[in-house]
C-alpha cells in the first residue's frame, strides 16, 4: 500500500458497471467486481454507489469490522482529491410570506361562497319568525 496508484475522479467514473465496478470510499479507490456476487445487499447497491464518492453511502449503513477488514482484498489505490467534483451546498430558500389576496378574483370568489349562505339563512330566518302557531 506504500506504492498505491493515484487515480483521478473522471478515471474511477467510468468503471460504473456490474461488470466492471469501481468504489471511492474515504479517499481509496476499491476494484469490487470481483466481489458484486458476493454482497450481501445485492450488486445493485454496489453499482449505485459506483461513479461518486460513496463514502455516506458506505458510512450510513454501519458495516461491520469484518467487512472493513475485508475491504483491503480490493484496495487498488486513493483518489486525488483535488479531482473530486464539488459537493452541492444545500441553501435554504427563504419562506415567502403571504400576503392575503385583495383581487378582485378572491372576492367574487367569497361571494360565491357567502352569498348562499346568507340567502338560506335569510330563509329560515323568516320561516321562523312568520310562523303561526
Amino acid at each position: 500500500m506504500a506504492d498505491s496508484k493515484i487515480y483521478c475522479f473522471d478515471e474511477v467514473a467510468k468503471h460504473k458497471g456490474a461488470k466492471d465496478c469501481w468504489l471511492i470510499i474515504s479517499g481509496k479507490v476499491y476494484d469490487v467486481t470481483q466481489f458484486m456476487d458476493e454482497h450481501p445487499g445485492g450488486d445493485d447497491v454496489l453499482v449505485t454507489a459506483s461513479g461518486k464518492d460513496a463514502t455516506n453511502d458506505f458510512e450510513d449503513i454501519g458495516h461491520s469490522n469484518a467487512a472493513r477488514e475485508m475491504m483491503d482484498k480490493y484496495y487498488i489505490g486513493k483518489i486525488d482529491a483535488s479531482t473530486l467534483p464539488t459537493k452541492d451546498t444545500y441553501v435554504q430558500k427563504q419562506q415567502v410570506i403571504h400576503k392575503p389576496d385583495n383581487s378582485p378574483e378572491f372576492v367574487i370568489k367569497i361571494l360565491q361562497f357567502l352569498l348562499p349562505v346568507m340567502i338560506l339563512g335569510l330563509a329560515f330566518a323568516v320561516r321562523y319568525f312568520t310562523k303561526v302557531d
